[in-house]
């Protein structure tokens, strides 16, 4: 399960510096400044949650269930947050009607949310 965390942390570290790049430089000639704002917070968070999966993979506080149970949800989290905001705030760059994913966007905040509180929780609970 940790080399399933790591390298799934890898790829959201390596998309986030791409898109981070891409938003920085080709995004902002074609979005406004509040399009490009959301598509950053998508991207920040993204990177983020690479950080935790990777602080995940490497605890010893918590048990390999635990670690499953946490890697989906943020994984989950993740993609419904970000990709969601990345696709709807690019949705006048494309020409793509995205709208209808407006509602998952904070189902993937609450799942990170979860992700963190549930992490607390097992650690915090844990019988030294």
């Amino acid at each position: 399960m940790e080399k399933k965390i790591v390298l799934t942390a890898l790829v959201f570290g390596f998309v986030s510096i791409v898109l981070g790049a891409f938003g920085a430089h080709a995004l902002k000639k074609v979005l406004n400044a509040d399009q490009l704002n959301s598509f950053e917070v998508g991207v920040r968070y993204m990177m983020y949650h690479a950080l935790f999966l990777l602080f995940l993979s490497t605890t010893h506080y918590i048990l390999p269930e635990q670690k499953g149970i946490i890697y989906y949800l943020t994984v989950f989290g993740v993609l419904f947050f970000s990709v969601s905001i990345f696709l709807l705030s690019t949705s006048s760059a494309t020409g793509l009607n995205f709208r209808f994913l407006g509602p998952i966007t904070p189902i993937g905040g609450l799942l990170l949310i979860i992700s963190w509180s549930m992490l607390f929780y097992y650690i915090i609970t844990k019988k030294a």
